[in-house]
Protein backbone atom coordinates (compact mmCIF):
# COMPACT_ATOMS: atom_id res chain seq x y z
CA UNK A 1 0.00 0.00 0.00
CA UNK A 2 0.94 3.33 -0.88
CA UNK A 3 -0.24 6.36 0.82
CA UNK A 4 0.15 10.05 1.07
CA UNK A 5 -0.92 12.03 3.57
CA UNK A 6 -0.61 15.68 4.36
CA UNK A 7 1.05 16.73 7.81
CA UNK A 8 2.67 19.37 9.25
CA UNK A 9 5.80 18.53 11.81
CA UNK A 10 6.09 21.24 14.69
CA UNK A 11 8.62 22.07 16.82
CA UNK A 12 8.94 19.38 18.80
CA UNK A 13 9.81 16.77 16.28
CA UNK A 14 5.95 15.28 16.51
CA UNK A 15 3.85 14.67 13.28
CA UNK A 16 0.54 15.10 13.05
CA UNK A 17 -1.50 13.64 10.20
CA UNK A 18 -3.90 15.74 8.47
CA UNK A 19 -6.51 12.12 8.26
CA UNK A 20 -6.42 9.15 10.01
CA UNK A 21 -4.98 5.95 8.52
CA UNK A 22 -6.10 2.34 9.13
CA UNK A 23 -2.90 -0.12 9.33
CA UNK A 24 -3.00 -3.86 10.19
CA UNK A 25 0.72 -4.19 11.14
CA UNK A 26 3.69 -0.94 11.65
CA UNK A 27 5.13 0.21 8.41
CA UNK A 28 7.66 1.61 7.56
CA UNK A 29 7.19 5.64 6.11
CA UNK A 30 8.99 8.23 4.61
CA UNK A 31 8.83 11.80 5.83
CA UNK A 32 9.74 14.87 3.45
CA UNK A 33 10.20 17.92 5.46
CA UNK A 34 9.21 21.05 2.77
CA UNK A 35 11.13 24.63 3.19
CA UNK A 36 7.99 26.45 3.75
CA UNK A 37 5.65 27.34 7.00
CA UNK A 38 1.90 25.09 7.45
CA UNK A 39 -0.58 27.51 6.40
CA UNK A 40 -3.46 26.08 9.09
CA UNK A 41 -5.80 28.20 10.51
CA UNK A 42 -7.59 27.16 14.29
CA UNK A 43 -10.61 25.54 12.42
CA UNK A 44 -7.95 23.12 10.79
CA UNK A 45 -6.50 22.65 14.25
CA UNK A 46 -10.06 21.61 15.42
CA UNK A 47 -10.65 19.44 12.94
CA UNK A 48 -7.34 17.61 12.97
CA UNK A 49 -8.32 17.18 16.29
CA UNK A 50 -11.49 15.84 15.93
CA UNK A 51 -11.10 12.24 15.38
CA UNK A 52 -8.95 11.84 18.31
CA UNK A 53 -11.40 13.73 20.39
CA UNK A 54 -14.18 11.78 19.37
CA UNK A 55 -12.92 8.40 20.50
CA UNK A 56 -13.03 10.32 24.88
CA UNK A 57 -16.40 11.53 24.08
CA UNK A 58 -17.81 8.18 22.76
CA UNK A 59 -16.91 6.35 25.95
CA UNK A 60 -19.56 5.96 29.18
CA UNK A 61 -17.58 7.89 31.48
CA UNK A 62 -18.19 10.87 29.60
CA UNK A 63 -21.52 10.31 29.72
CA UNK A 64 -21.40 9.81 33.41
CA UNK A 65 -19.10 13.17 33.99
CA UNK A 66 -21.48 15.39 32.06
CA UNK A 67 -24.80 13.65 33.28
CA UNK A 68 -25.86 16.40 35.90
CA UNK A 69 -26.17 18.71 32.86
CA UNK A 70 -29.13 16.92 31.23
Amino acid sequence: MLKTIEAILDENGTIHLSESIDIKTARRVLVTVLDESPMISANEEALLSEDVLSQDWEKDEEDDAWSYLR
